[in-house]
């Protein structure tokens, strides 16, 4: 299969696979309560673009394929769904979703949404979840994304895409449908909720936002870092950004989170301080 973007195939570099990410310090790690962007240089550079104003688009008059390409190009990176399920008669289907999050870890619950097919009914995934009710959502590395690209392919329902990726069923514990091996970390699933998106001017069905409890996780002890939790420098994954572009994931820094029983009082003394300037003749 050939690389570049949808104006046709074009020379791009290769791969580094041995590229690894590492932690670096935060972007302005100086920062101080109330400090304004533009006191770094980078911030300089960064508001230079506001001079260029605003494109505003109306979501209730814009056309559906210019409103979708615009959302999958702004709302980056987006974690992808590998989900696999398996439909009443047997077939076992496998594609990826990017509209996929997390919603809650108690009860542990996630999200995908799918959006409808070409014409106009449920996709194959919905389907299945809804008939079925289990499911597996698998997390996609480097080394795999091929593979689960060539997924994501329109087929018949009655055509079952795992011969086609060259990926490796693994037996489930709570749910029919499998899981993929080759993922390094794996959610067995049941059917939460299934919520139909109902378009508010035309009253037709536009996806199904589907609602996950997760019955159990498969990660790989090589993945998991001195606290017993994933290493994204080990695990590699990769997101959607817009159009057929995928991304790994670039060099981490750690942000803690404010505390206010720690910094409470000199955030009082800063607040106060704002607001004898605000006072101030």
């Amino acid at each position: 299969m050939s690389s570049g973007s949808g104006s046709g195939a074009r020379s791009l570099p290769a791969f580094a696979a041995e590229t690894r990410p590492k932690f670096t310090e935060s972007p302005n790690p100086t920062f101080t309560y109330g400090q304004k962007v533009s006191e770094t240089d980078e911030g300089k550079k960064w508001l230079e673009g506001v001079k260029d104003g605003w494109k505003t688009i109306d979501a209730a008059t814009e056309d559906p394929g210019k409103m979708y390409a615009m959302m999958i190009s702004g709302i980056v990176p987006r974690p992808i769904a590998f989900v696999s399920s398996i439909s009443e008669q047997g077939v076992e289907n496998l594609a990826p979703f990017s509209w996929f999050n997390q919603v809650t870890h108690n009860p542990p619950i996630i999200s995908v949404s799918c959006s409808a097919s070409a014409q106009g009914g449920l996709k194959d995934t919905a389907s299945n979840i809804k008939a079925t009710k289990g499911f597996t959502v698998n997390i996609i590395s480097e080394p795999f994304v091929e593979n689960a690209n060539v997924t994501s392919l329109d087929a018949p329902a009655e055509i079952s895409e795992w011969p086609l990726s060259g990926l490796t069923k693994e037996p489930s514990m709570h749910v029919k449908a499998a899981r993929v091996q080759e993922s390094a970390f794996s959610m067995e699933c049941e059917l939460f909720q299934a919520v139909d998106i109902i378009h508010p001017n035309t009253g037709k069905q536009t996806a199904t936002l589907i609602l996950g409890l997760v019955k159990c996780i498969h990660v790989r002890n090589d993945m998991l870092n001195e606290r017993g939790v994933v290493d994204f420098t080990k695990y590699k994954p990769v997101g959607r950004m817009g159009d057929i572009t995928y991304a790994r994931v670039g060099d981490g820094f750690r942000l803690p989170r404010p505390s206010w029983k720690l910094e409470g009082e000199k955030i009082k003394e800063f607040l106060k301080g704002v607001e004898q300037g605000q006072s101030a003749p």
